[in-house]
């Protein structure tokens, strides 16, 4: 069973009358209309980051809130590194609120961690049910990207390279899946933070691209980790 599928099956119950929220986004219209409507579901606070280092300080300073709504595509940094580091620090609820809506995007933020995926171009209503849905313990797809989450990138064309890869890259691969860091990933397999930079540097030229979402969705795709 995937994460997704636990996390559905397995909801984590909703917070109660007014819930705690943070609207990481690098641009303060869609920040402030995000935080505007989070507002108007009833949330009694939330704050606001416009990059991964500002979000990760905020997370730090005030502990976990109930729900965080994020851009995978930040100026310092990728989305899904802090999607991973809130869910590892305990935060309940995640939701991608992106302009992307290629699979690659949409498996690799629900890899890891994400409850719910929205897109900009949805009108309000459609958003709001999406953070009512995932408030309330569900997880929840944009409709117009849910097709591509639910066939799981089956039935694509075979990536080259993907069956090139050794064990080893397939264990650090699973590891990247699961949202670790570059240390993380050292500490779990045994190696240095330069080891697994280079096993990652091998892994990017055999399958053609150094963008981690892109690589765990090849290897997904191939079969080559679930």
């Amino acid at each position: 069973m995937t994460a997704m599928a636990e996390r559905a099956t397995h909801p984590t119950p909703g917070p109660g009358p007014g819930f705690t929220a943070m609207v990481v986004d690098d641009h303060p219209l869609v920040r402030e209309s995000m935080v505007a409507r989070l507002m108007a579901m009833g949330a009694r606070e939330v704050l606001e980051a416009a990059s991964v280092s500002e979000a990760r300080a905020r997370a730090h300073a005030g502990g976990p809130r109930d729900l965080c709504v994020l851009d995978v595509g930040l100026p310092d940094g990728s989305g899904l590194d802090l999607l991973a580091d809130l869910r590892a620090a305990g935060w309940p609820r995640l939701v991608v609120l992106s302009a992307a809506d290629d699979p690659y995007s949409v498996r690799a933020a629900f890899v890891a961690g994400a409850q719910g995926y929205l897109l900009k171009s949805a009108s309000p209503l459609v958003v709001a049910d999406g953070v009512r849905r995932v408030l309330d313990g569900g997880v929840y797809a944009d409709p117009s990207v849910a097709s591509l989450l639910a066939a799981g990138l089956r039935g694509g064309p075979q990536q080259d390279g993907v069956s090139e890869l050794s064990a080893r890259e397939v264990e650090v691969l699973k590891l990247v899946a699961d949202g670790r860091s570059n240390k993380e990933i050292g500490e779990t397999l045994g190696l240095s933070a330069l080891t697994v930079k280079s096993h990652l540097a091998r892994i990017a030229r055999k399958l053609g691209t150094g963008d981690r979402a892109e690589m765990v969705a090849m290897a997904m795709r191939a079969g080559v980790i679930r």
